[in-house]
């Protein structure tokens, strides 16, 4: 897929607010500072569409962007910013989570996860409730120029362990990336593109 166009559409904390286009949309989500913004730049070939920072958390609205005229890319907040209640450790900001559960466009999302580190137990939690709530899902691992290939290698086989170690039959599709090199744009978009055709024949 060549992104021939991409439009920041608008910015909002409640679903109902979120644009009505019956098109296909894909979320992005992650641990606050995992390097969502600079994915989406990198993916959508746009130096500046989402707005990066080195301050986590940021991103505190729902955003977005209106690719090719004929789908939704979703810039989403960092889950593991605001602080969670002793009571309930799998508690997400409240728009997160209604956004997941009442978004009838979307399609998938793209939970993304920083390759350099050992599971965090954030990310599990989420990536479980996803599974809970049956949300179709992909993992993007991040900042894939930081390490070595072995190291990229035992880092997703630790994830992966983790997750078939729990409530997981088989591991979800997942993708390496890397946003200053490049790595992974043709291999997500390619991924996207047949989903968003089998979206418009179904329409037919």
């Amino acid at each position: 897929m060549k992104i021939k166009s991409a439009d920041f559409v608008m910015s909002n904390s409640k679903v109902a607010h979120c644009p009505k286009d019956p098109i296909p949309e894909y979320a992005f989500i992650g641990r606050s500072n995992v390097g969502k913004s600079s994915l989406i730049n990198m993916l959508t070939q746009r130096k500046n569409l989402a707005k990066t920072s080195g301050r986590p958390g940021k991103t505190q609205l729902i955003n977005h962007f209106k690719i090719n005229e004929n789908w939704f890319l979703v810039d989403l907040p960092g889950y593991g910013y605001a602080r969670v209640s002793k009571k309930d450790k799998k508690t997400f900001q409240k728009y997160i989570t209604d956004y997941f559960l009442e978004r009838e466009q979307l399609v998938c999302a793209f939970v993304l996860i920083d390759i350099r580190h050992e599971p965090q137990k954030v990310d599990m939690d989420f990536l479980e409730w996803m599974g809970e709530n049956q949300i179709p899902f992909c993992i993007i691992f991040t900042k894939a120029d930081k390490l070595k290939p072995k190291a990229i290698e035992n880092h997703v086989n630790s994830y992966i362990g983790k997750l078939l170690e729990g409530v997981w039959e088989e591991a979800p599709q997942y993708f390496i990336t890397s946003s200053s090199t490049g790595i992974g744009q043709e291999e997500v978009l390619n991924f996207i593109e047949p989903i968003n055709e089998q979206f418009y024949k179904k329409g037919l």
